[in-house]
């Protein structure tokens, strides 16, 4: 799937029917769309009015004989119709747009309301930022549907439909020369609005990348001029600026060539029209009020149309943007609570237990990341789980929170199958330490609080204490309310791992899952993180993943895997003397054991 999408470079639908879903939504506020709907008649209306407001000028105030209030009289009724127009006209932006905004707050709730309820794996199947530009620019087409191409289309069919019923009451003859003359003008305005619009998207791509390669290279500033690519790489940029400024050219170009077309078509038509005019005028038949009407109302007329095979695309293009959001929030989860989940025992004890569990990932169904696994974890055990790349170890956490279900055999939380209960139950039993600690955009008070969000202030320090986390948060400017920026930014590893850790404490969860949790810090913070580590396991079930083998030695038992099997269970003693997988493990990491 696409990774990015801007509003003008949304795919249109092959029909209308996904923007059903907008229509029920904006339905939900009937107040709305009626002041909206009175708001665009009446704006229609006092458009229409205006030519038959200057046909009363011309034909009554600049009549022989008359007098100055004769004359005012006429300017002060078209007044009073610009006044009803710019008044409508403001209470028809309020209400649509209004209308549009809180249409595009509903879906875009409604859509993440639905994708936090399903599983990881979905969004290992499906590009994340894809999702996200469905969130912003799907949403935003959408947004221009409501808020502005729906009240055009609905405006200028009145206005089409009105204003032609009056040019025939002016001057049927000349209605009839007019209508031949509109698809003269709305042809070259379609066939060069459909160019123009290609090119345009283009142009919009061709920005998106100038964008996408900014953020690269500011992002991998230091690579680049730590192999001093600062030339190439400005090179390549000047060729995407060229880029864009070539295409852009093209839809100058392009948009100017259908400028001059247009206006020589509609100028001329009106002008072929007025001439036909005059000479009636000066035949008798036609009053002079008659053909200025005609024309004013004739150019709306042919706006009109012209805008309405405009909105078609339009709407084409917001029902695309709508199928996709659809799409999203259709999407059942694989993994939903039962219908009546099985509670779990009280007080939690922390036992886990597999009984021949097996496993592949939906997208490689073909390969096992875990067959024939069986494992009971007693509670307050600590169990490493070690081997090679690829092994499975990953795989028993993510089964565990339960983000996957296995296809074959059972695992059991305190006794209860995981299928049986409510996901939500499970996952508060258990607190994990990822790899790199995982922290949000947000303040370290709320990064730490994240897993327990009504832990006090005296709680947060505490934990933060026990993970050796108190010093730096309190030298941080503004203590726990300091902003973290992006992904913990302001941090360094050891420290955002500590976060992690303490954020782990907060939980107070009886199961405990840690997953390489000092694998990518240097000697001193793994030091710190492990000392953390020690205090968080304290009576708690724990399930650990290792790379680094000198992490896991203390455990009460370590099991290994490879190729998704058991191979080998025990102490780090009996299995060193096994010899087996685990000793050549070990080996490579600690020579005065390879003896």
């Amino acid at each position: 799937m696409a990774s990015r999408a801007s509003s003008d470079d949304v795919e249109p639908a092959d029909n209308l029917g996904p923007l059903a879903m907008i229509f029920r939504a904006a339905g939900r506020y009937p107040g709305m769309i009626v002041f909206a709907c009175i708001a665009l008649m009446v704006t229609a209306a006092a458009t229409l009015a205006i030519p038959a407001g200057f046909r009363l000028i011309i034909d009554r105030g600049f009549a022989e004989g008359s007098n100055p209030d004769e004359i005012g009289r006429w300017f002060r009724y078209l007044f009073g119709i610009v006044v009803v127009l710019a008044l409508g006209t403001a209470c028809r932006f309020y209400f649509v747009s209004l209308l549009g905004e809180r249409v595009v707050a509903d879906i875009r709730l409604a859509v993440q309301q639905n994708l936090l309820r399903l599983s990881p794996g979905f969004f290992e199947e499906n590009s994340p930022s894809e999702i996200s530009s469905r969130m912003t620019a799907d949403t935003a087409q959408i947004e221009h549907v409501v808020g502005t191409t729906v009240s055009v289309a609905l405006r200028n069919a009145i206005m089409a439909v009105g204003g032609t019923a009056y040019l025939v009451y002016l001057a049927p003859a000349l209605t009839g020369m007019m209508v031949v003359a509109i698809p003269v003008v709305i042809i070259p305005i379609a066939m060069f609005g459909r160019r123009l619009r290609a090119v345009s998207r283009e142009s919009q791509d061709r920005v998106a990348d100038v964008g996408a390669m900014i953020s690269e290279v500011l992002g991998a500033m230091k690579i680049v001029q730590g192999f001093n690519q600062e030339s190439r790489e400005q090179a390549r940029f000047a060729a995407s600026v060229e880029a864009t400024f070539e295409t852009a050219r093209r839809r100058i170009v392009l948009r100017s060539t259908m400028t001059a077309i247009i206006i020589a078509v509609i100028f001329g038509a009106i002008t072929a029209l007025m001439w036909r005019g005059a000479m009636q005028v000066a035949e008798g038949t036609l009053s002079g009020g008659t053909i200025a009407a005609f024309v004013l109302t004739g150019v709306l007329v042919a706006g009109a149309f012209g805008s309405l095979t405009e909105v078609y695309g339009d709407l084409l293009r917001g029902a695309g943007a709508a199928g996709r959001l659809n799409e999203l929030l259709n999407q059942a989860p694989a993994i939903a609570p039962p219908a009546r989940p099985q509670a779990l025992p009280e007080p939690p004890r922390g036992s886990l237990s597999f009984q021949n569990v097996g496993f592949s990932y939906p997208t490689r169904l073909q390969d096992k990341a875990i067959e024939g696994f069986t494992l009971t974890v007693e509670p307050g055990e600590t169990v490493a789980i070690v081997g090679p790349s690829g092994a499975g170890k990953s795989t028993i956490f993510q089964l565990v929170e339960r983000f996957y279900d296995p296809q074959v055999g059972t695992i059991r939380m305190d006794g209860v199958p995981l299928d049986q209960a409510d996901p939500a139950a499970i996952r508060g039993r258990m607190a994990l330490v990822p790899q790199e600690g995982v922290l949000f955009a947000a303040s370290a008070r709320d990064n730490l609080r994240y897993g327990a969000w009504d832990a006090d202030e005296e709680a947060i320090w505490d934990a933060a204490r026990a993970a050796n986390a108190e010093k730096f948060l309190r030298e941080l400017p503004d203590g726990l309310d300091t902003y973290l920026g992006e992904g913990g930014a302001r941090l360094s590893g050891g420290q955002r791992q500590r976060v992690a850790i303490a954020r782990a404490l907060l939980r107070d969860a009886p199961i405990l899952l840690l997953d390489e949790a000092t694998s990518a810090l240097d000697a001193e913070s793994e030091r710190l993180v492990q000392q953390a580590l020690e205090k968080l396991m304290e009576n708690r079930t724990t399930l650990v993943i290792a790379h680094r083998l000198a992490t896991v030695r203390a455990a009460d038992r370590i099991v290994v895997l490879d190729d998704g099997r058991i191979v080998e269970q025990g102490d780090h003693a009996s299995l060193i003397a096994k010899g087996g997988l685990y000793a050549h493990l070990a080996a490579l990491q600690f020579d005065d054991q390879a003896a």
